[in-house]
């Protein structure tokens, strides 16, 4: 288990890992993968037959003047809604400060009820989104990355339950030994009160049950890292680099959430909720995690789309297929 820092204003998932010479297995394995011949087989493409949120897989220059200044004009957005949105999500560094809260307090119970009526809909979701991103990422040809994901979908698909605890407070966690529950504190279920908001951290969570113990989705955590760092020139590997991932496919979930599901609200409110508990105001990582504002920053320069729907308010669709005649 990861053990949980007292001090540290984030919200941690405790989750086993595998064994040392598991570990070293598998690393070992990827190389003679990779060099024997894996980049074949994740992907023939062309740097230009990408389109979307994650244009080539692996680490690029960093941003253009242009697209930073983007991504710091949505932030703005992200953290304005977060303080006059009445469903906005609580910053992480204020739940933290905040007294447990008993199981039975109405906040609690409402926030379980709903992330448990949410946990079908966010499966989905995820299923949906980890397939988006094996593409994006070019692992869509690869055998060995196919069987990988399948194998955690069907962990995603098995989960059933959302146990709410209190002593874990701000928090939400996976224990691998019970894949099937997803446990959130208290606080961390009042602090969620738009249905956004608790698909994020629900997404985040089975994200991690899909990665499991044997790391299936290692490759596939390795590409986001590796272009999330040449993006944004941020140290991010290890556990910071499942995290990232696990945020990323949160971040993704809300958006088709929100495509899926018009309402009333302006959009840029209801896309801020997926990240918006990041607005802190202070701003600290540690080890596991980059600080929640290099999250949201990061977030963002790895999906322009998303950065720009915040910006301008109106969703972009991807261009539809172009008829041929004969």
């Amino acid at each position: 288990m990861t053990p949980r820092r007292q001090d540290a204003p984030l919200p941690r998932t405790r989750r086993t890992r595998p064994g040392p010479w598991r570990r070293l297995f598998a690393a070992v394995y990827i190389l003679v993968l990779l060099i024997g011949g894996l980049r074949v087989g994740f992907g023939q493409r062309t740097q230009s037959d990408r389109t979307g949120s994650h244009s080539s897989r692996g680490a690029r220059p960093g941003l253009t003047p242009a697209a930073r200044a983007m991504v710091e004009q949505a932030i703005g957005v992200v953290c304005t809604e977060a303080k006059t949105d009445p469903k906005g999500s609580v910053p992480i560094d204020d739940m933290q400060a905040r007294p447990s809260l008993p199981i039975q307090s109405p906040e609690a119970v409402a926030g379980a009820l709903r992330a448990q009526k949410l946990l079908p809909v966010a499966k989905n979701l995820v299923v949906n989104s980890l397939r988006q991103l094996a593409n994006e990422y070019g692992f869509q040809r690869s055998r060995f990355f196919d069987a990988k994901i399948q194998k955690a979908i069907a962990r995603v698909q098995a989960v059933r339950k959302v146990r709410p605890d209190m002593d874990s407070r701000d928090n939400a966690s996976v224990f691998l030994s019970r894949p099937h529950t997803i446990t959130f504190g208290t606080i961390f279920l009042a602090g969620l009160p738009s249905d956004e908001g608790m698909i994020s951290v629900l997404a985040h969570e089975l994200t991690h049950i899909a990665d499991g113990e044997g790391d299936s989705l290692r490759v596939l955590v390795q590409a986001v890292a590796s272009r999330a760092s040449g993006l944004t020139g941020l140290t991010i590997r290890g556990q910071r680099a499942e995290e990232l991932t696990c945020d990323l496919v949160g971040a993704m979930t809300v958006r088709s959430y929100v495509a899926d599901s018009p309402g009333y609200e302006p959009l840029t409110r209801r896309l801020a909720r997926s990240i918006e508990h990041n607005c802190v105001d202070q701003d600290e990582g540690d080890e596991e995690h980059l600080s929640p504002r290099n999250t949201i920053r990061t977030l963002l320069a790895l999906n322009p789309t998303l950065a720009r729907e915040l910006v301008y308010g109106r969703e972009e669709r991807p261009p539809s297929p172009t008829l041929r005649s004969n």
